[in-house]
């Protein structure tokens, strides 16, 4: 009987801590009013830091194995002998929604100001995932505008200064209402918005479920995105190191992404996970924006009149024209940029390539387009959706723009089509720019 009631006590205080460990709270510090922080349905991570689950210690000892996502060499049983070795604990099991990783809290942090702590609290374990994900999203200030609603640092559009701006769809951390004002903190910025442009509490639930993009970003060489989640699935697609995927659902080890070729299943041990929110602005903030775009638009416009190449490129029995003689004095550099890359329509999609005539693939495509116009892009679609100027969608898009999408990139060439290097059985080609969802349009010129 002895033995029992040790058992017991041992089983009854390793459970405590347990559960003590899973809880997650948030708050704001200068006010009670900002619920419970959980990640939405499906975001589910139960492993910690120095966790390790049972299919990554399997990738890692099957060395011979040649079904792997990793384009690296896979590691050796000593390698992952040492990984069991340094783990806290290893688990097969499906993870809880009710227990996410730090990188995720972070997240949540970065995208709503919102301060998160961990502490004890049974009534989130009784939440459900779906019950935890409305108290996070009522907690949130919503713009629901054209454009912007100004950020003041008093509730009162005569004596408050502006101080900032929240953006359409853009989110902010509820502290407190003030005779029709809304006090918030987003980003960098805390102050006042008025109400009757926003949404929180109830009528946030479902508009907060449109305004964050949940994103995978691509750590491995070259990854292989499978048509089912799981190593014996046919591959559908390559995606390199760095490009960002739009993530459509999260498995267990896996995450279903959006890609050119279709949507497929990416293994999360080649990926790491992030949510985008759009947040407010300060005024400085948006001033040292402004200039930094109009300092690099000044300089692509520079590198273009001095760096258009002046050299026809040919392949086989077909010659192509030269940057410079689509370049006149009455079209823009952009109308340019989009003139030329048509004509390379029906030459190869290449993985990895760079060439218009004998290959290329879509962020290569782009980068070979840009530098017969003296400009230097990356070779990245996930990079591109930084580079130039934002530009308020498709709608506002001239000939020339980069588009982005999930794991790809595209040049506007008006009427509401793109031109780009889709995939190897379609090669280069002219697409409807709204045949996928739009992640961004940048304007480098």
């Amino acid at each position: 009987m002895k033995n029992r009631a040790k058992q017991l006590a041992v089983l009854g205080m390793t459970a405590a801590l347990i559960f003590s460990n899973m809880s997650i709270d948030a708050s704001a510090a200068s006010s009670n009013k900002v619920k419970t922080v959980l990640p939405q349905a499906g975001i589910t991570y139960a492993l910690g830091d120095n966790q390790v689950s049972l299919s990554a210690l399997q990738q890692s000892v099957d060395e011979n194995s040649p079904k792997t996502d990793n384009s690296s060499s896979v590691s050796t049983s000593k390698e992952a002998n040492s990984e069991i070795a340094n783990s806290s604990a290893v688990t097969d099991e499906t993870p809880l929604a009710s227990t996410i990783t730090e990188n995720i809290l972070k997240d949540i942090q970065s995208a709503t100001g919102a301060v998160i702590s961990k502490k004890d609290s049974a009534s989130e374990g009784a939440s459900t995932a779906e019950e935890a994900e409305e108290e996070r999203f009522k907690s949130l200030v919503i713009a629901r505008v054209n454009d912007y609603v100004n950020v003041r640092d008093l509730p009162s559009e005569e004596d408050g200064e502006i101080i900032g701006k929240l953006y359409d769809k853009s989110v902010g951390t509820f502290i407190e209402e003030e005779n029709g004002w809304y006090k918030i903190k987003s980003g960098t910025v805390e102050g006042y918005v008025k109400a009757e442009y926003c949404v929180t509490g109830e009528d946030a639930v479902e508009l907060a479920k449109e305004v964050g993009t949940r994103i995978a970003t691509v750590t491995t060489t070259t990854l292989k995105v499978r048509s089912g989640p799981g190593l014996d699935e046919e591959v559908l697609g390559l995606v390199p190191i760095e490009d960002e995927l739009v993530v459509e659902e999260e498995l267990d080890g896996w995450v279903k992404v959006s890609i050119e070729e279709g949507d497929g299943y990416v293994s999360l041990d080649y990926v790491t996970l992030s949510t985008e929110f759009v947040e407010a602005e300060s005024k400085a903030e948006e001033e040292a924006r402004l200039a930094k775009e109009k300092a690099a638009r000044e300089a692509a416009q520079a590198a273009a009149r001095k760096g258009t190449s002046k050299n026809a490129e040919s392949s086989g029995k077909t010659s192509y024209n030269s940057a410079s003689s689509y370049t006149t004095d009455t079209s823009s550099i952009g109308s340019a940029v989009s003139q030329f890359a048509q004509q390379f329509v029906g030459n190869p999609y290449v993985y990895g390539g760079t060439s218009l005539t004998n290959g290329a693939d879509c962020s290569g495509f782009v980068m070979s387009v840009y530098a017969n116009f003296g400009v230097s892009l990356p070779h990245s679609s996930g990079a591109d959706r930084s580079v130039g100027a934002a530009v308020d969608g498709l709608a506002n898009a001239q000939p020339g723009d980069i588009v982005c999408y999930s794991g790809h990139v595209a040049i506007y060439i008006g009427n509401g089509q793109i031109v780009h290097a889709s995939t190897a059985s379609t090669g280069i080609k002219i697409s409807n720019a709204d045949y996928r969802t739009v992640l961004a349009v940048r304007r480098i010129f």
